[in-house]
C-alpha cells in the first residue's frame, strides 16, 4: 500500500481514538523516525509522496514543524516545479509555429522565382493567392531561389595572393643590463620570411620609423603593401611618407595578432 494512502487511513482512524493513545503513538512514531534518520541518509520518495506534502503545506500552517525527512525548502521547490510543469503542458499543446507547407507549394514558389526573377515577394504572394494558395511573405522569402554569389576572399587568400608584395613591420622591446628599455623595429618580407631591416632606438618616433622604412627599401624596391598594427607611433607623418613611396598601408584588426603571423613569430622567438 502506498505511504500516502496509509497515512490518510491512519488519520481517519485517529479521529476515533483517545487522546492518551494518540500521544503514545506519537511518541513511538517519533522514536522510530529518529532511528530512521540515523540509519537512512536519503529516503526514496515517490511522486505521490511529493504531491501529498505539497498539498499538506497548503492546508496546514504547522507543516514545517512536523517535516523531518527533507528540508522545508525542498517542499517549496516541489511546488514550484509542479507549477512550471503545469504551465509547460498548457503551452505545449499542439504544434508551435506556422503549419508546414507541402512540397508541391514550395516547388511552385521556386518555379515562379526562376521564371520571373524581377518579381518581388509581394507579387508572388498575390499570384499564389490567385491559385488558391495562402502563404505569408516570409514563407516566400524562405523558399526563394537565391543567386549563387562567389564567397568573399579570406585573409589567408589575401596573404597568399599578395605574398610577394607584402612586408610586415612591428616593434618589440629588450631590457638591458643597465635597466634601460630598447625598442627594436623589425621589417620582414613575407615571400621568404626574410628580415629586411632591423634597428634599435631608445626613443622611437613616427619620423624615425618612417626613415627606417625608407632605408630598408630604395625607391624602386618599395613594397606594394605594408602590413602593420594600429600602434599610435604610425601617425599621420608616417603614413604620408609611406604613401610617397607608393606603398599602401594594410592595418590588422584591433587585438588580432593572428593577422600579423610571420613577424609575430619572429618577435616571439627573439624575446
Amino acid at each position: 500500500m502506498p505511504p500516502v494512502v496509509s497515512a490518510l487511513l491512519a488519520f481517519v482512524v485517529a479521529l476515533f481514538r483517545s487522546r492518551a493513545s494518540l500521544h503514545l503513538e506519537n511518541l513511538a512514531l517519533r522514536h522510530q523516525l529518529m532511528v530512521y534518520q540515523h540509519t537512512v541518509h536519503r529516503p526514496h520518495l515517490r511522486p505521490t509522496d511529493r504531491l501529498f506534502w505539497a498539498w499538506l503545506s497548503r492546508l496546514w500552517s504547522g507543516w514545517q514543524s512536523a517535516l523531518a525527512f527533507v528540508q522545508p525548502r525542498t517542499i517549496l521547490a516541489w511546488q514550484h516545479q509542479r507549477f512550471r510543469n503545469h504551465w509547460r503542458r498548457l503551452s505545449q499543446r499542439g504544434k508551435p509555429g506556422r503549419p508546414v507547407i507541402t512540397k508541391e507549394v514550395w516547388k511552385v514558389i521556386r518555379d515562379m522565382w526562376r521564371a520571373n526573377p524581377t518579381w518581388g515577394s509581394p507579387r508572388i504572394v498575390g499570384e499564389l493567392r490567385k491559385l488558391g494558395i495562402e502563404v505569408a511573405k516570409s514563407t516566400v522569402e524562405k523558399y526563394r531561389v537565391r543567386p549563387q554569389k562567389p564567397p568573399s576572399p579570406t585573409w589567408k587568400t589575401f596573404l597568399k595572393t599578395h605574398m610577394q608584395d607584402l612586408v610586415s613591420l612591428d616593434f618589440f622591446v629588450v631590457p638591458t643590463v643597465t635597466h634601460k628599455v630598447l625598442f627594436v623595429l623589425l621589417i620582414l618580407a613575407h615571400e621568404r620570411r626574410r628580415v629586411v631591416h632591423i634597428n634599435v632606438t631608445e626613443h622611437p618616433t613616427a619620423e624615425w620609423t618612417a626613415q627606417q622604412v625608407i632605408d630598408a627599401f630604395p625607391w624602386d624596391e618599395a613594397p606594394r603593401y605594408l602590413l602593420r598594427d594600429r600602434d599610435r607611433i604610425y601617425s599621420a607623418s608616417f603614413r604620408q611618407r609611406v604613401r610617397h613611396m607608393d606603398s599602401e598601408d594594410v592595418l590588422i584588426a584591433p587585438r588580432s595578432p593572428w593577422q600579423h603571423p610571420y613577424v609575430e613569430r619572429v618577435i616571439g622567438a627573439s624575446c
